[in-house]
């Protein structure tokens, strides 16, 4: 079983373990060491997102990879999903990314990217773990007497701003669209920039001046409120909101309404269906997915598969069960036709092409679906014992079940990314969610520390 990395990498509170420059360096080592093993490329490219923390962790980790002899491409500030296809096209023997995602400013971490594009397998970064752990540094080369080098990137976004645009045919852009862009204050502030530079849009973008501190801070997918207001205001078509590595999208339609990811599954399912390209009929979500979005799917006669929580468990589901399309609800939407990840731009980009081409408005797409009403606390626990052996919290999930029957669901998990226990709850209205959801996090707030 994995001690250092969760769903999405190793990620945790900056300066405490498992996010040290001393583990960094001891990573940069043992992929160092992966990557000679497997006779890979001589060299791994490093990208981040804008936390001030993201210098410490990446010179660490590129002390570690150079002193076992391989080089070191620094990529800079880059969206998570742009490092994926730099990792693929470049074809270092590793790409890695430091980032905490939607986290605060005051977690980090480090993703690792196959040369493939795709990110790596529970069992290759478990084998990353062993090496990292080894207290007697067995499977790190020695006598190594020739270390590496690093370099920089020069335009790492250039090709990558190409792609999206190759990939979502925005050349056959028509309508001018009014957009309000929210990028986080995180890795896709210059790459928004440079991508809308020339397409035939009205754009206004917000938080693009990252500073360090203010990536995610009331802002982003994870809070698109004031996104919603500047909507209203300005009469936009839509907004669209970036998390801080750039690989989620949460759209608002233009009544201010927050379209969420399972929204934008059906919608872009839809769309697929329509031009005959659903390769198998199916689109791949995960157990969080909402009990609309299933209902939906079943209306268009398309087979719903669904995943463990994280984007690289829903890629792993696509390419298990042959489809191209895949999502989640916090907003992470894969076009496996296209892309190796979740890739927030390549989302909008895709959204946009369909509001340009139905010429209906974003409210109108997204009727397609009816989103059961939801609710979700996180509870701040410091240890993960199994739910199920414990009795109260057991019952107590057991209990909203039964209250429920077919009306709603339950989920209860543990956070892959952050010290947190979700409780997840659907009913018919939004009262009944909040009311059995508040009850639940109280016991275990009682019960798990």
């Amino acid at each position: 079983m994995k001690k250092l990395f969760g769903t999405d990498g190793i990620r945790g509170f900056v300066n405490k373990e498992p996010t040290t420059s001393e583990t960094a360096l001891k990573t940069g080592k043992a992929i160092a060491s992966y990557c000679i093993k497997r006779q890979k490329s001589p060299k791994i490219i490093i990208g981040k997102d804008t936390r001030i923390s993201g210098d410490t962790i990446m010179y660490a980790l590129a002390s570690g990879i150079t002193s076992m002899g391989l080089d070191v491409i620094f990529a800079g500030v880059i969206p998570t999903p742009a490092l994926a296809f730099l990792t693929k096209t470049l074809n270092p023997g590793l790409g890695v990314m430091i980032t905490a995602s939607h986290n605060p400013f005051y977690d980090n971490g480090i993703k690792l990217i196959g040369k493939n594009g795709y990110k790596l397998s529970d069992a290759l970064e478990e084998e990353i773990e062993k090496i990292i752990l080894d207290p007697n540094n067995r499977f790190l080369s020695s006598g190594i007497s020739k270390t590496g080098q690093a370099h920089v990137l020069e335009n790492p976004l250039k090709e990558y701003i190409e792609f999206l645009k190759k990939s979502a045919r925005t050349d056959q852009l028509k309508k001018k669209i009014k957009i309000i862009a929210d990028c986080a204050n995180g890795a896709a502030s210059f790459a928004l920039c440079q991508l809308f530079a020339d397409l035939p849009t009205d754009i206004e973008i917000l938080f693009n001046q990252p500073n360090g501190i203010n990536i995610n801070d009331n802002c982003g997918s994870e809070h698109p409120e004031i996104l919603s207001a500047k909507v209203i205001q300005t009469k936009a078509d839509l907004g669209i909101a970036l998390d801080g590595d750039g690989d989620r999208l949460v759209a608002v339609d233009e009544k201010g309404n927050i379209i969420p990811g399972d929204a934008l599954a059906a919608i872009y399912a839809k769309d697929y269906q329509d031009k005959n390209k659903l390769k198998n009929n199916s689109v791949v979500t995960t157990i969080m997915s909402n009990a609309g979005l299933s209902a939906a799917f079943k209306k268009m006669n398309i087979t719903h598969y669904k995943s463990g929580v994280g984007d690289k468990y829903v890629m792993e589901k696509m390419i298990k069960t042959d489809s191209i399309l895949g999502g989640e609800y916090s907003g992470h939407i894969i076009f496996g036709d296209n892309h190796t990840t979740g890739d927030g731009l390549l989302a909008a980009l895709k959204l946009l092409k369909i509001i340009d081409q139905t010429q209906k408005p974003l409210s109108a797409l997204a009727k397609i679906v009816t989103i059961m009403p939801q609710k979700v606390i996180n509870v701040d626990i410091e240890s993960k014992p199994d739910i199920n052996k414990i009795p109260a919290v057991a019952n107590a999930i057991k209990d909203a079940q039964e209250k429920l029957k077919d009306t709603g669901r339950v989920l209860v998990r543990y956070s892959g990314t952050q010290p947190k226990c979700r409780v997840m709850v659907e009913a018919e209205d939004t009262n009944r969610a909040e009311t059995i959801c508040k009850k639940i996090a109280e016991i275990i707030k009682k019960n798990i520390k």
